[in-house]
């Protein structure tokens, strides 16, 4: 199983972001090999539509699992149309995060929200 989760630094001992579509990096962990990759998220910078494309991102990536701790609507829907089953984070590390979703202690993300489409509404 490949799991996607938004990180703040380039470990996996990074802290999980709170920003999906405007984080930093994306660690993508291989649970059949335990060997992760780190790569940037070239959305992060966009003027619009970052979660759409960091979700695009994400389906590159050949995740079948995200781990966050929320997600626009928009990058929702991109994701699950690819069939990526969504998690919620815990606080804590992205190891952390991926030890809890292989012993079955995640719970499915349910804080989905409008988006902020760049305007500074939310």
């Amino acid at each position: 199983m490949k799991i996607v989760i938004p990180v703040e630094d380039r470990s996996i001992d990074a802290k999980v972001s709170a920003h999906f579509g405007r984080t930093q990096y994306y660690l993508a962990y291989d649970e059949k090999t335990r060997e992760y990759d780190i790569v940037e998220n070239e959305a992060s910078s966009s003027q619009g539509g970052a979660g759409i494309k960091a979700a695009q991102t994400v389906v590159d990536l050949g995740a079948e699992v995200l781990i966050t701790p929320r997600l626009g609507e928009n990058a929702a829907e991109v994701l699950r149309a690819a069939g990526i089953k969504l998690y919620a984070s815990v606080e804590g590390t992205a190891f952390n995060n991926i030890s809890k979703l292989i012993s079955g202690e995640l719970e499915i993300l349910e804080d989905i929200h409008p988006g902020f489409h760049g305007h500074g509404e939310k």
